[in-house]
């Protein structure tokens, strides 16, 4: 059943959280489920909190690419140099969305116009809404192609092939778009089907189960890997430091070992589309920001370095070479699965967890939209999934065309359809939202450093360190313009000729 937010009762709000009972000097905020006088419903329980955030930021790069440049780069010594990173780069940005968030007690629709009243920032709501709704119009394909494969593992499709075979099942999902629609549907389906529940009853409960069901497979699949004969030689070339491969081709090769690490660090949390600003609207003051998205960024970095502990040592003991990217996942790893003894039951369980996975940011994802409309438009529950629903839908098809119907779409430098839209988001719209939220927090014309201060710093736990003041003004703008930079110079080479 549908829950309807206007019949949940508010919850109680500490002293210190910002009056939030008439609408702000100069704001046209509607008064309806969307006025800051709204009651809202808030997460059961902090486990579900940390859970579904945590769900949000794994995704499939923690998974296709992490272990893969943390091999190539030097193993450890990479995770070490990426842990650096994840600290001074991506934990602040995710502070700022929770304290956003919970500030404001409301989603990117309207939390700036609560914070800031004169409406500055006003455009910057539509920033979350479009990036994550760009986001869905890829992510519901590539998650059907995990639900796929999983059913395709557990009938045996996979028995008896070699990797060409493997191969050739892979491109046949891709060119047939009846199936691949189908299984897009099918995760649009259940994605909005969790959400309808509400909060509680639906999101929470569901991906709480799905990520305790997805650690414990995991933990399953490292047993089964770490143990087969062959494995430590991938263990070594996965865990122990090597620092000559970071300086594999010079200067040059640090430089990209460095910017591997900067990269995966701030990428993999999806920061900067309000993707986590939401779950900091769903709760309390009881603990502090910081603590909470140290817990979400470690949960993150642990279910990454266990894709690793799954993948080197069952590659290396049937000396496969491991791949990155989505051959790894559709084509290496079932070819690895089909050599392994009761293979067709481990690559059932690693196509479970990664559908766990993919899933669990897409319950997420699905849940920001839906209270993005809400509160936007003044809607129910039942209303806002009826909207969001058809526009998710329509708008992830060319995705799951642009592999068959239309094969032919194509930006050079850049890829297909699905690589374009990943291209804008990761990009684009990720860099320069964590940019603008840095602003947001740190300058007047914002919300204001003290401000956002109070807010990250109440409730118990860690505190957010007051001397980084001058590093989030001036350094951490200074990183993501290098990261947004970065991302268009092999493209602008190609398009002037010169790669």
């Amino acid at each position: 059943m549908a829950t309807d937010p206007a019949s949940i009762p508010a919850p109680a709000r500490d002293a210190a959280a910002p009056a939030l009972d008439a609408n702000p000097a100069g704001s046209d905020i509607p008064t309806g489920i969307g006025s800051a006088a709204a009651p809202r419903e808030h997460f059961a329980s902090r486990l579900g909190f940390i859970l579904i955030s945590a769900g949000c930021a794994i995704g499939l790069g923690n998974v296709w690419r992490f272990p893969y440049i943390a091999g190539e780069y030097g193993g450890a010594a990479f995770i070490l140099m990426y842990l650096v990173f994840l600290v001074i780069l991506g934990l602040p940005v995710m502070v700022m969305e929770f304290a956003v968030g919970r500030a404001s007690q409301r989603s990117g629709a309207l939390a700036f116009d609560i914070l800031q009243p004169s409406r500055r920032w006003h455009w910057f709501s539509w920033w979350g809404y479009i990036g994550c709704m760009l986001l869905m119009m890829f992510y519901t394909t590539v998650c059907g192609w995990m639900l796929a494969y999983t059913a395709k593992m557990g009938t045996g499709t996979f028995v008896g092939l070699d990797p060409e075979g493997v191969a050739g099942v892979f491109g046949a999902m891709l060119a047939n778009p009846s199936e691949m629609v189908a299984w897009m549907l099918a995760v649009i389906v259940i994605g909005f089907f969790v959400c309808s529940f509400g909060l509680q009853k639906g999101v929470e409960r569901i991906t709480k189960i799905m990520m305790i069901c997805l650690l414990g497979v995991m933990g399953l699949l490292v047993v089964r890997s770490v143990t087969l004969p062959g494995a430590a030689e991938g263990l070594a070339f996965y865990l122990v430091p090597d620092f000559g491969k970071m300086f594999d081709g010079g200067a040059a090769g640090f430089g990209e070992a460095v910017y591997a690490a900067m990269g995966q660090a701030f990428f993999t949390l999806s920061l900067g589309i309000s993707a986590m600003e939401v779950f900091g609207s769903r709760i309390g003051k009881q603990n502090s920001l910081t603590g909470e998205a140290l817990r979400i960024c470690g949960l993150d970095t642990l279910v990454a370095i266990l894709a690793g502990l799954i993948i080197f040592p069952a590659c290396f003991a049937f000396a496969v070479a491991p791949d990155s990217g989505p051959s790894l996942v559709f084509i290496t790893l079932p070819s690895v699965f089909e050599q392994m003894p009761l293979g067709q039951l481990w690559g059932t369980l690693f196509f479970v967890f990664m559908s766990f996975a993919a899933l669990s940011t897409i319950i997420a994802v699905f849940e920001n939209l839906i209270t993005f409309t809400m509160e936007k438009w003044d809607l129910s529950r039942r209303d806002a999934i009826k909207r969001t629903a058809i526009l998710v839908t329509v708008l992830s098809l060319p995705c799951a065309l642009g592999f068959n119907v239309l094969a032919g779409v194509t930006v050079p430098g850049i890829g297909d359809i699905q690589s374009i839209e990943d291209f804008i988001v990761s990009n684009n719209l990720l860099p320069l939202g964590s940019l603008l939220y840095v602003m947001f927090c740190v300058t007047r014309k914002g919300w204001g450093w003290n401000n956002f201060l109070a807010e990250a710093d109440a409730g118990n736990g860690a505190k957010f360190p007051r001397w980084a003041r001058g590093w989030l003004t001036f350094g951490l703008p200074a990183l993501i313009v290098v990261i947004f930079i970065m991302g268009y110079v092999p493209k602008i080479m190609l398009w002037c000729g010169l790669a």
